[in-house]
């Protein structure tokens, strides 16, 4: 097979062939290495790859047999490294699979290797130490988002058709707007932690995919959903299968607009442009678009402190737990200066200052859903601004605390978070590019808890109506026959 024919189908077209007998998993596989080998020196977005373990029956799931790549955190792989984008874990090997990675394999899917993450996911940027920065097909010179920006980079560069990802502020959506994607972060406890944990970051974090097509994430959510034995809470079961929300109409939806986000920082015009385009099509598509204000629940600064609490303490209990795991000292020969930061501030933080942030998280939770009984979405722009040139993190982020790194993380990506604090699912969708640059901008839609079937079936009239497919960044795999 041609890298040119691999990328020319999403992963449900290639589960599809392998099923019909037209081309085997083996050699779809290798045709994933090939396209890792043509591209990936250019984005950097794969750490590393592996032979193909599994050999799944052509047919037995919708994506039996479709390449795949998990992140380098949060789901393990046995007698594979897992090393969390930091050097404390360096060479860490998984004993087990852990329960979602059990679930990839029973998905029919064959995982190839893992992305580039940075450090422990704390960022919104791919540029860590361990590995380097990742870049983004669409402008190497610019950043991926984060902190899923190595399965951001390899799905849009045509190394795989959906890649594992994970969301605890915006960690699926960012770079699904950065990299030109589909990426939906699920209802908490849609999907389980377990078993090493009952949740990640108190609930905030979930995990995912990104995907080049609505119907791939669609697919991947049917196969993976559900609870594991022990876990504290779970999703609701969907009425029905996800992959045919994609198909069935929304029927006319109440869709409030919001383009200035939360604490106040400026949106470009680019991004408020492609926004107020996405409201139009919407309206096109029979959907009630009105502006609205949208009440967070707590003051910003109070947002951002609470989230920095829980992020830190929980942090900064992984390390230590690393640091006496490895025999390694907890320093600047281990970790970046700002996981450093979060670390020392992660260990100022109280007990009841950690309480108080869980009562944030409930306030917040509480007036997202007084939102959602009035409306059934909200949208808004994924990112406030353009992908940014690699580097810019880091301006300014010398001799931060961790307060000020997540209040720089938060002023980077604030249309996200507030869903990953309330539980409830949102999706940013691939709309829109910015004409003068040609790179792409991601437009979120949120939804009530337990929705995703109404994202889906948005989702999948937006991209019958508007379609994506053809957009191909400048680091593509499908122009490397010859390689």
């Amino acid at each position: 097979m041609k890298l040119s024919e691999y990328v020319d189908h999403d992963g449900v077209g290639l589960a599809g062939l392998v099923a019909r007998g037209e081309v085997t998993a083996a050699e779809l596989a290798a045709t994933a290495r090939l396209a890792s080998d043509a591209v990936n020196p250019m984005v950097n977005a794969v750490v590393e790859t592996w032979p193909a373990q599994d050999a799944p029956v052509p047919g037995s799931t919708p994506l039996a047999g479709v390449p795949f790549l998990i992140k380098d955190l949060a789901v393990a792989m046995a007698g594979r490294r897992v090393e969390l984008g930091s050097r404390i874990a360096a060479g860490n090997v998984a004993r087990a699979d852990s329960a979602l990675m059990a679930r990839f394999r029973r998905a029919g899917l064959v995982t190839l290797g893992r992305t580039a993450t940075p450090e422990f996911a704390y960022s919104t940027t791919t540029e860590g130490v361990l590995y380097g920065a990742t870049r983004n097909p669409w402008d190497p010179t610019r950043s991926p988002g984060g902190s899923s920006g190595g399965s951001g980079a390899a799905v849009a560069a045509g190394i795989v058709p959906i890649a594992h990802a994970t969301d605890a502020a915006g960690s699926i959506r960012v770079p699904a707007a950065a990299n030109g994607l589909f990426g939906l972060k699920p209802t908490r406890g849609r999907i389980s932690m377990g078993p090493d944990a009952d949740e990640v970051f108190n609930g905030l974090a979930v995990h995912g995919a990104l995907s080049r097509s609505v119907r791939d994430s669609a697919a991947l959510l049917d196969l993976v959903h559900g609870p594991e034995a022990g876990d504290p809470y779970a999703a609701g079961r969907p009425e029905r299968p996800y992959a045919e929300e994609v198909t069935r109409s929304p029927g006319s939806l109440r869709i409030g607009l919001l383009t200035r986000p939360w604490g106040g920082r400026a949106v470009d015009a680019a991004v408020v442009g492609a926004t107020l385009r996405a409201a139009r099509l919407a309206e096109s598509l029979g959907h009630r678009v009105e502006e609205v204000r949208v009440d967070l629940g707590v003051d910003w600064e109070e947002f951002v402190l609470a989230n920095a609490r829980l992020w830190s303490t929980n942090l900064a209990t992984w390390i230590d737990d690393l640091a006496a795991a490895f025999r390694r000292p907890v320093g600047p020969t281990t970790l970046e200066p700002e996981t450093l930061a979060a670390y020392a501030y992660g260990q100022q933080v109280s007990g009841t200052e950690f309480v108080h942030a869980l009562a944030m998280r409930n306030g917040v939770a509480r007036a997202i859903g007084r939102y959602f009984t009035g409306h059934d979405l909200l949208l808004t722009p994924t990112l406030p601004e353009l992908p940014v040139p690699l580097g810019t993190y880091a301006e300014g982020a010398e001799g931060a605390d961790g307060l000020g790194w997540l209040r720089q993380l938060f002023h980077r990506s604030p249309f996200t978070a507030a869903f990953n604090v309330a539980g409830t699912p949102a999706m940013s969708v691939p709309l829109e590019t910015d004409p003068a640059t040609g790179l792409p901008i991601g437009i979120q839609f949120a939804a009530g808890h337990g929705r995703e079937d109404l994202l889906f079936r948005l989702a999948g009239q937006l991209e019958r109506a508007a379609p994506w497919a053809r957009r191909t960044p400048a680091v593509w795999a499908g122009r490397h026959d010859g390689a």
